[in-house]
């Protein structure tokens, strides 16, 4: 089964939050987002810290310090928060360079035919944004694939 981490799954409920639409102050904290998400202060600590080494959000320092987001929620893909948080998108290990790992690497029959199946998966995470998650209901949309995302970026 793929299944992401709980971090990743946090770190969208922070994102959400933290771009809901009405007033909100222009930074945000840890403390104040850990209430408004119902999660432990020290797990949203962490999750803002990932979020800012990944880019995604900025963190100032200081008294009246916080995080604030860098871009708006339709531009933030869940294959970046994914990527963050859980590393390249693969469904498996032997694809992303063959490191050798694999005792069956060198004869076997399919390596490098998950490939496509890699690229969809990425396609799809790319194609739907936080702000499709956080948005009021979920409205399923057709699956357009993204020509930037396609195998030849592999």
């Amino acid at each position: 089964m793929l299944r992401l981490s709980k971090l990743t799954d946090y770190a969208v409920l922070v994102l959400a939050r933290m771009g809901e639409p009405g007033p909100q102050p222009a930074l945000q904290t840890a403390p104040g987002l850990a209430g408004r998400t119902g999660l432990p202060e020290p797990t949203v600590a962490k999750v803002l810290k990932i979020l800012a080494q990944s880019g995604l959000v900025e963190g100032l320092r200081g008294a009246k310090g916080g995080y604030r987001l860098v871009k708006p929620l339709p531009d933030i893909r869940l294959s970046e928060v994914v990527v963050a948080f859980d590393g390249p998108i693969a469904l498996t290990a032997c694809v992303e360079g063959g490191d050798g790992s694999c005792s069956a690497e060198a004869g076997c029959p399919v390596r490098g035919r998950w490939d496509p199946v890699n690229a969809a998966i990425r396609n799809a995470l790319a194609g739907i944004t936080i702000a499709d998650l956080a948005g009021p209901e979920a409205t399923p949309r057709p699956f357009i694939p993204d020509p930037e995302l396609s195998l030849a970026a592999e």
